[in-house]
């Protein structure tokens, strides 16, 4: 799987270039901070980056998929949930190896900043710009907008795979599961490593 393009979302860009940056710097900066087991410091330095939101980080290794772990809902500032979600897919993602010393500094990060989420027909699902959480039964399953980008899927294969994701049958969303789409920003540090 190679990285996501500079930004799969057709929504106009939230975030200035100083803040992509920022954050871009702070993911990899909790990373180092967890492998030499010192803290760092998590106030935000605008509003903006203090305010709550959901937000995904994934991390490469020479352009392979090394982790992903995020928040769908907002439970900390964003400067925060950036912090954490990279020290967690960094150290946490199960299926994968905890990232060495050796890998950090060729770590490529991308980080997906997510909209709220809103209730979506299937007919309403649009494949790179929307991402899926369906839920039924207790089961939640997640995948971001650039995913279906990244595999060719077309919508019924988005919404099937997405059932999958959440251990349901794939035609669960067909039959009452709970469809909710959101956007993401998506931006990484990809083209400077």
């Amino acid at each position: 799987m190679s990285p996501p393009p500079e930004d799969s979302s057709r929504e106009p860009n939230e975030f200035t270039p100083e803040e992509r940056q920022i954050l871009l710097k702070l993911a990899h900066t909790s990373i180092e901070a967890a492998l030499d087991k010192r803290e760092i410091p998590l106030d935000p330095p605008s509003p903006h980056l203090a305010e709550p939101r959901g937000a995904f980080t994934t991390l490469y290794f020479r352009r392979q998929l090394q982790g992903c772990v995020g928040f769908v809902f907002p439970v900390a500032s964003l400067y925060r949930t950036v912090a954490e979600t990279a020290r967690a897919a960094a150290f946490e993602d199960t299926r994968f190896p905890p990232v060495t010393h050796e890998q950090a500094p060729d770590l490529q990060v991308s980080l997906s900043i997510l909209s709220p989420l809103q209730a979506l027909r299937a007919e309403d699902v649009e494949i790179g710009r929307h991402g899926l959480l369906i839920s039924q039964l207790g089961r939640r399953g997640l995948l971001l907008p650039q995913v279906p980008v990244e595999h060719a899927w077309d919508r019924v294969t988005f919404l099937e795979q997405t059932c999958r994701k959440a251990g349901l049958p794939p035609d669960a969303w067909r039959k009452g599961a709970t469809i909710e789409g959101f956007t993401a920003e998506v931006f990484g540090d990809v083209e400077s490593k």
